[in-house]
């Protein structure tokens, strides 16, 4: 499992969330995605810790409590879905040639 962290200010860095989240067990892994277009922060991260035990407690802890002048939303992170970022198939647009005679 993961956990997701949102509203986080763009100016956190990776060793920062680190700390945050190592109060509440052993922090296995931590990234910050990074807009491709500025090659700044995108305003979220995941953490992982080594137990659902462990994330499960720093979720409680810390989901809506301020850090660093935000008010961190911390939730379960969903699985990535297969598919890319439209979250689906686009679908047929061609119509499929009905109407001949």
């Amino acid at each position: 499992m993961s956990i997701y962290v949102g509203n986080l200010s763009y100016e956190v860095k990776e060793d920062d969330l680190r700390q945050v989240f190592a109060e509440y067990g052993t922090v296995k892994n931590v990234q910050l995605p990074i807009d491709r277009e500025t090659g700044r922060m995108r305003g979220f991260g995941f953490v992982e810790l080594e137990s659902d035990a462990q994330e499960q407690a720093a979720i409680d802890a810390l989901d809506n409590a301020e850090w660093m002048g935000r008010s961190l939303k911390v939730n379960k992170a969903k699985p990535k879905t297969d598919g890319g970022s439209s979250g689906g198939r686009r679908g047929n647009y061609g119509g499929g040639g009905g109407g001949r005679y």
